[in-house]
């Protein structure tokens, strides 16, 4: 189910451009606008859920496919052997700006720690 006043759910039904690099049946992935590394990519799945605190035991599957989409889209941007991180955050506080749930796939620098 989509909501179709959310931006990601509108990228995903293709009604805003994006940059997309990935997209099946759950799943879409595309660059980030404003990208905070040289490699952000955003990975969402086409459901509409909020936030973290929205999953159910439902969404098991679909939060492990981004995972694992994850890992593909860093061994295809060539992140493999020097790094990657993701990112998923949850609610204003933490820097969540769309109320979609989203990772962000980050490499291709060194990234600091701690984040934020």
């Amino acid at each position: 189910m989509s909501d179709p006043s959310c931006l990601f759910c509108r990228i995903a039904a293709h009604d805003i451009p994006a940059d997309i690099v990935h997209e099946d049946q759950r799943l879409v992935a595309f660059h980030d606008i404003r990208p905070q590394a040289p490699t952000h990519v955003l990975i969402i799945p086409r459901d509409h859920i909020a936030t973290l605190n929205d999953l159910e035991p439902a969404h098991r599957e679909v939060v492990g496919e981004m995972h694992l989409l994850a890992r593909e889209l860093a061994r295809a941007e060539g992140l493999e052997e020097a790094g990657w991180r993701l990112v998923m955050n949850c609610g204003a506080a933490a820097g969540q700006t769309v109320f979609h749930i989203h990772l962000h796939l980050l490499g291709g620098r060194t990234l600091g720690w701690p984040p934020g």
